[in-house]
């Protein structure tokens, strides 16, 4: 059995300042470290190695309950890390709060307590943290109950009583939006983008819900970002690029009215960035686009943006909007360069950028090397796509990938293998359900192009693919594939015999 990497991982996450906390904080306990050796040695290896701890401490008694030793160091370090991180954020401060709270109530000191509690309420009030402020309320009830028995009635019980139904109504309204939100955000984890009838019936179906079509039914902030947030996403799946910007801008001023608010909500502030900056590109504002993106990769140095889970939401969001910037500009040499850039910090960052981001990465990096004509890259690439089993996530990079294929490998003048690979993407296709008519017209041109080696049928044949796109293309569901590969500028390519990068940057000046 493979020994776990989970105390490992956690020691290879810590910062410095992390480290150093942990070891000061170990430096007040009593008794034997042996737990701190153990530390020492894991944070000196590259990958994880019990075989080697084992070695290293063969004489050491301690290392024949090496699995407690683990889980006791793995608990230690989650222990200075509360302590460390106690005041870094809303809830870790509220959290302290309730904690005195409660000490103070146990030791019958009612009237500091009720000081605590009047500071923690404002600080819950002020950022929204209504399940905090429930809580707080059912100890501000309590303290009341202590005042009567003391003589006090200078506090109003039905007012307390009110305050109490509105906090659980915004809870409610809050939730109310955090499940209309997981289910559109199901949709475009799955898909990418809105296709069969079923998706747009779901999307159909929030966007006419009455806390989503009607006005002024968010009744707190954090619900107001949550029902614009959802609103943009309804018109992302309706290709409105313009009013989505416009909705998922809303969203990003009141985040940047309530800054309080927008430090506890870091990682929504950054995929409403990520929305607004590939809305942009939708709509060829490509300089506004470029600063939204200096913007995001700026934001660690504001409240609330610090910590590895937001590092790696800024790094996929940031680099994969400018890869996609390039690809739709047609400056694919600058994609390259910036592919090492990218590729560094994949590997970098290992396990923890997730399975979406890295296919989104290796398929923006096979159409980088499309671009510039470097074929044998561009398949070692899309080969990283291809060879992924996942059944569920973003079956649309599968799905063009496999088109794609077909086009890499026409370049790549593998013609007896093409015969092969339509077939078997039509297979795919077929057990999808998926109909649509750019699919089945690139399949079959590309297996009439593999068939002939006459220079003269071939441009007819990718002038006449050109000509049928253009009417195809200009139905939205037909023209999503240029939202992953621009098989117009492909056939264009071939047409007038220019480069595929030049003729995507002609397209690009002209809608630009």
């Amino acid at each position: 059995m493979k020994p776990s990497t989970e105390l490992f991982d956690l020691i290879k996450s810590l910062s410095k300042s992390e480290k150093r906390f942990f070891k000061l904080h170990s430096a007040l306990q009593s008794g034997p470290k042996n737990y701190l050796r153990i530390f020492d040695a894991i944070d000196k290896q590259k990958d994880y190695d019990e075989e080697g701890l084992k070695r290293l401490f063969a004489k050491e008694t301690f290392i024949k309950h090496l699995p407690s030793e683990k889980n006791h160091l793995y608990k230690l370090i989650l222990k200075s890390l509360r302590a460390y991180h106690a005041e870094s954020s809303v809830s870790g401060i509220l959290k302290q709060e309730i904690k005195n709270i409660e000490i103070l109530y146990q030791k019958a000191l009612y009237a500091e307590c009720n000081k605590l509690l009047h500071r923690a309420k404002r600080i819950a009030r002020d950022n929204e943290r209504f399940y905090y402020l429930f809580e707080l309320l059912n100890w501000e009830k309590m303290l009341l109950e202590e005042a009567y028995e003391s003589g006090e009635f200078t506090k109003d019980l039905d007012a307390l009583i009110e305050e109490e139904r509105e906090v659980i109504e915004k809870l409610r309204n809050l939730a109310a939006y955090h499940i209309l939100y997981s289910k559109i955000n199901y949709v475009f984890r799955s898909g990418g983008y809105v296709q069969t009838e079923e998706e747009h019936a779901m999307v159909e179906e929030i966007s006419e819900h009455p806390l989503i079509k009607g006005k002024n039914t968010a009744l707190s902030r954090r619900a107001a970002t949550i029902c614009f947030y959802t609103q943009g996403f309804c018109q992302w799946a309706k290709r409105d690029w313009r009013m989505s910007l416009e909705k998922f801008k809303r969203v990003k001023q009141i985040l940047d009215d309530n800054p309080d608010v927008r430090a506890d909500l870091p990682k929504r502030y950054i995929r409403t960035l990520n929305y607004i900056i590939n809305a942009e590109i939708e709509l060829m504002e490509l300089d506004s686009a470029s600063e939204h993106i200096k913007l995001m990769r700026s934001l660690h140095d504001e409240p609330g943006f610090g910590g590895m889970n937001i590092e790696v939401q800024v790094f996929s969001a940031s680099y994969l909007c400018e890869l996609r910037l390039l690809d739709r500009a047609g400056e694919h040499a600058k994609a390259v360069a910036l592919s090492t850039e990218v590729i560094a910090g994949m590997e970098n960052l290992g396990d923890r950028l997730s399975k979406e981001n890295r296919l989104e990465f290796e398929w923006c990096i096979a159409c980088a090397y499309f671009g510039i004509g470097q074929m044998n890259k561009a398949l070692f690439w899309l080969n990283k796509v291809l060879n992924d089993t996942e059944p569920t996530l973003r079956q649309d990079i599968f799905t063009y990938a496999r088109l794609f294929n077909l086009v890499v490998h026409y370049e790549l003048g593998n013609h007896d293998l093409l015969a092969y690979i339509v077939r078997s993407t039509q297979r795919f296709m077929d057990k999808r359900h998926r109909a649509h008519k750019v699919e089945t017209l690139l399949m079959d041109q590309i297996k009439k192009l593999a068939r002939t080696s006459d220079a003269a049928t071939k441009r007819e044949l990718f002038k006449g693919l050109n000509e049928k796109l253009q009417v195809l293309l200009k139905d939205p569901n037909e023209s999503l594939v240029l939202k992953y590969f621009d098989v117009q500028s492909w056939a264009e390519s071939h047409v007038s015999g220019l480069p595929f990068s030049e003729v995507v940057r002609k397209r690009a000046r002209s809608r630009g």
